[in-house]
Parts: structure tokens; C-alpha cells; sequence
């Protein structure tokens, strides 16, 4: 049996634990030529079983660095990854991020991390129009308390050497006196028919984690069964019959007792009937049925047999009977007005009515108005939530924004789509993440949406978005460290 296959079979009945990444970084024999003798090192955690192994970590000598092995170098643990990029450049510039917010507020501890990819540096905080720098050092990371809001990069340098690394992209702090708000969404439909449907669940969703919420009708507090899923998110549970006039719901969250209370998230309308009322007559102004061009403005009037009502106009999908507009009238009518409609704003609609007083009695929904028009969707907008270069080894995202809602988002890379869809969209906007980026990410990005109703559409590309990845070279170059024995690693 050869010696690989042995090593195959010995590896094989090997217990493995994958969840941590490895760590991979540069250990340079001479801080005052750091690129003379260079040596990677590879670094296991929290292996389960780890018998057969010498140690937890192992050395690569790469020697001097020269345009012959300048490139990027990958470690792999089984399916755990890490990258590091080497170059010939004096210092590589080194990664700034911030958690868990780019925003200090009373009460709220936010850090920046700056990460470079040699150890034992010492390194430097700066912010913008302040001359003082702050240091650190901790192996290949620091990590810094903010005080200030302002716009700050990092750099770092030897310990033998007083010239610093070029600093990193920068990134912005904000300061609030009030945290900003939540999102609160509903899980299901924003209309329903009782006692078809009895209940709701709404969704409120700080950008923290860890922190008390409040669900709110106006100014009333409600008290209304809830559960957390997750650190930053949680689930109130509505019955509607118990909800009196169905005035809008918003939500808010703080850190702690002694702390303020965040603004209100945007109110979320929820409209449910018992249809006991007779149903309202609803009309499409200038007229049903045409086709309206894009960006034009469709009116609908929405006429009940009695005055003093709560009016609703809704948007007829395949799966569920949505909100878009609602109104009190002293009369016995409503209009409502789409602005700026587009191929996206085809469907069919209908409007209901409630009673404003016990025992909040509703209609049934009038017959359905068809709205078509010419032309294609508006365009979503792609953002990228990063600045500058990214270094190999990082996770991006990406956030694409529609003006509508319940749509199929994709992201494509040079025209072509990239194995990543977002199904459905409660809200209008998403994120889409590309991890561990490599050379092989870098490009331009753009994104578009899709629907199938009323009718099959593709809207229009979005805004390119360029992703820049450091470590960028002419050749592929892969280093594997399997943590068995060193024969088995090769560029």
C-alpha cells in the first residue's frame, strides 16, 4: 500500500470537528526585512480528535518572497477555509471593520477590529482631523473601544520599524442620541377575514442584539404573547378580534432599563373584516381595464353604501391579499392614488371598509379592478456595504433594493447570474453575501428581480456594483494544510 493511501485510510477514520475556521498567517524571521524569510503558519481550533496530530498548528518556510511565489495562499481544515495574500509590497494594507454597529449611542459599547496579516505588529487607530492616534497590539488583530463618532482607518507597523503600513479603507461612526429604529413586518397577509384567519404574528427587528423590545398602537403599550428566535429579533402574537379600531402598529427597542428608548419603526397596518357589511363599489380612474403607460398616475375610487368608515385598498397575489393604502373618511368614499406605476404595479385590486366604532364590523371586498400596463419594470438599485479593496478571505454583501415587494431577486456577476437567489421578498430590499472571496469574485456586479404575476417579467439591470479583491494574481496558487503530515501540503 503506498504511503498516500495509507494516510487517505488513516484520515478517513479520523473524527474531524469543522465548525471553527483555521487561522493562516505570516511569521517574517526579520521585522526590519519582513519579505527576506517568511513563514506561514497554519493554526487548527477545537479539533475533536486530534490523537494522531503532533501539534495544533504547522510551519510553511517560504523563504524570500519574490515575483515566484507572490500570490495567494489558502489553508483548508476539511471544509474550513482561510486565505492570506502575499506580495512584495513593503506592508499590506490591513482590514478595519465594526461591531456590532457603525453607530455609538449612550449605553452601547461599539468596537473597531483592525486585522493585518503579520503578527507581533503594533497598531494604529486614527480618525480624521484628529492628530492623536491610538495603539495596540494583540498577535495579527487589535481591537478598539469608540468614544467618537467620525471617520476612521487603521494602520500598523513593526515593532523594529517607525514607517507604518498604508492605512486601511476608512470607516464612519455615527453618534444618536436615540437609537435609530427597528423593522417591524407582519408574517402574513396585512388584511384578513375572520374567523378564517384569528390570529397574526408581527416581527420586529433592531439592528442589535440582546435588547428589550415594545409593540405599540399609537402611543398604547400592547402586552401581547411574544417569543425571541434570535438575539435581535422578536414574534408578537395578535389576536384580531381583541384589537379594537385596527389603528397602525409600530415597535421600538432599548438597550436596557436606564437607557432610551429607539425612534419607532415605520407603522405596519394591519386591516381584517368580518364581512358581515355589504361590499363597496370599487373604480379605476380614468377608466377600468386600459392600459396605463409607466410613471403615469392610476386613481381608484372606492364608494360604500354609508359615511364615517375606515376605507383599505388591497393588491390581489396568487398567495395573499396585501394592504397598500388606507384611510378614514368622513364621507362615504375614498381615492386612492398610485404614483409613478410601472409593469411591476400589474394586478388586480380590490377595497373593503370597516365600521369605527364597536363592534368594528367590516365589509366584504368589492369586485376586482385589472390594472396592465406597457413597458418594463423600474430598475433596482444594488449597494455595496463595503469600501475600497477587499482583502482575500473576506465576506461581502451586497444589498439590492426594488420598489417591490414579493419578488424573486438575482445577482449576477459580468452579465451572467451567480448561484444566489433571494425567494419571495417580504420587504423591498435584500442582502446578498459572497463569502470568503477570492481573486476568482472580483468583477462587476449588478442585480434584477423577477415576478410570474400577474405575468412573467424580468425588470431591468440595476446599477453595477465593482468588487475589488486584494490578492489579485496572474496565476492560481494553493497552498492545502491538512494538519497530518507536511509531504501532503504543496503549492
Amino acid at each position: 500500500m503506498s504511503l498516500m493511501a495509507a494516510l487517505l485510510l488513516l484520515w478517513g477514520e479520523t473524527s474531524w470537528d469543522t465548525t471553527s475556521q483555521p487561522i493562516l498567517w505570516a511569521d517574517s524571521e526579520s521585522l526590519l526585512e519582513p519579505w527576506a524569510h517568511l513563514t506561514l503558519t497554519c493554526e487548527a481550533h477545537e479539533l475533536a480528535h486530534v490523537d494522531i496530530l503532533p501539534s495544533m498548528s504547522y510551519h510553511f518556510p517560504l523563504g524570500a518572497i519574490t515575483s515566484d511565489n507572490r500570490d495567494l495562499y489558502q489553508v483548508r481544515l476539511k471544509h474550513s477555509l482561510a486565505l492570506l495574500s502575499l506580495s512584495t509590497e513593503p506592508l499590506p494594507r490591513p482590514w478595519l471593520s465594526v461591531e456590532p454597529v457603525s453607530w455609538i449611542t449612550p449605553g452601547l459599547r461599539t468596537f473597531l477590529m483592525c486585522e493585518a496579516e503579520l503578527q507581533n505588529v503594533a497598531f494604529l487607530l486614527r480618525r480624521e482631523g484628529d492628530d492623536t492616534e491610538v495603539k495596540a497590539g494583540n498577535k495579527e488583530q487589535a481591537i478598539f473601544l469608540v468614544h467618537q463618532p467620525g471617520t476612521y482607518s487603521c494602520s500598523y507597523q513593526t515593532r523594529t520599524s517607525d514607517v507604518p503600513s498604508a492605512p486601511s479603507d476608512t470607516v464612519t461612526i455615527e453618534e444618536y442620541v436615540i437609537p435609530p429604529p427597528p423593522v417591524l413586518t407582519s408574517s402574513g397577509s396585512s388584511t384578513g377575514i375572520l374567523p378564517k384567519v384569528a390570529h397574526r404574528t408581527l416581527v420586529c427587528e433592531a439592528p442589535l442584539m440582546d435588547v428589550e423590545f415594545q409593540l405599540r398602537q399609537g402611543e398604547q403599550e400592547l402586552n401581547l404573547p411574544s417569543i425571541s428566535t434570535s438575539p435581535e429579533q422578536i414574534k408578537f402574537y395578535l389576536k384580531l378580534s381583541d384589537l379594537g379600531d385596527q389603528s397602525p402598529f409600530t415597535c421600538r427597542y432599548r438597550l436596557h432599563s436606564d437607557t432610551a428608548w429607539s425612534n419607532d419603526s415605520e407603522p405596519v397596518e394591519l386591516m381584517w373584516s368580518d364581512e358581515t357589511l355589504p361590499p363597496p363599489v370599487l373604480t379605476a380612474e380614468p377608466s377600468n381595464q386600459i392600459d396605463f403607460e409607466p410613471d403615469s398616475m392610476v386613481q381608484f375610487r372606492c364608494v360604500a353604501p354609508k359615511a364615517g368608515l375606515r376605507f383599505g385598498l388591497h393588491r390581489e397575489d396568487p398567495d395573499e391579499r396585501s394592504l397598500l393604502q388606507s384611510m378614514r373618511s368622513a364621507g362615504n368614499e375614498a381615492i386612492f392614488q398610485l404614483h409613478n406605476v410601472s409593469a411591476s404595479d400589474a394586478a388586480s385590486y380590490s377595497c373593503s371598509y370597516m365600521e369605527l366604532a364597536p363592534p368594528f364590523s367590516g365589509s366584504a371586498p368589492s369586485k376586482f379592478v385589472t390594472l396592465t400596463l406597457n413597458g418594463p419594470p423600474p430598475p433596482p438599485k444594488l449597494q455595496a456595504l463595503w469600501t475600497g479593496k477587499v482583502p482575500a478571505g473576506h465576506d461581502v454583501v451586497l444589498r439590492c433594493q426594488s420598489k417591490v415587494p414579493g419578488v424573486t431577486m438575482e445577482l449576477l456577476r459580468g452579465g451572467k447570474l451567480v448561484p444566489y437567489k433571494i425567494l419571495r421578498m417580504a420587504s423591498t430590499w435584500s442582502d446578498l453575501g459572497l463569502s470568503y472571496v477570492g481573486p476568482q469574485h472580483s468583477g462587476n456586479y449588478t442585480c434584477r428581480y423577477t415576478s410570474w404575476w400577474p405575468e412573467h417579467f424580468h425588470s431591468a439591470l440595476s446599477n453595477p456594483v465593482e468588487l475589488l479583491v486584494e490578492g489579485t494574481a496572474s496565476r492560481a496558487v494553493v497552498g492545502f494544510c491538512l494538519f497530518i503530515f507536511a509531504g501532503l501540503c504543496t503549492r
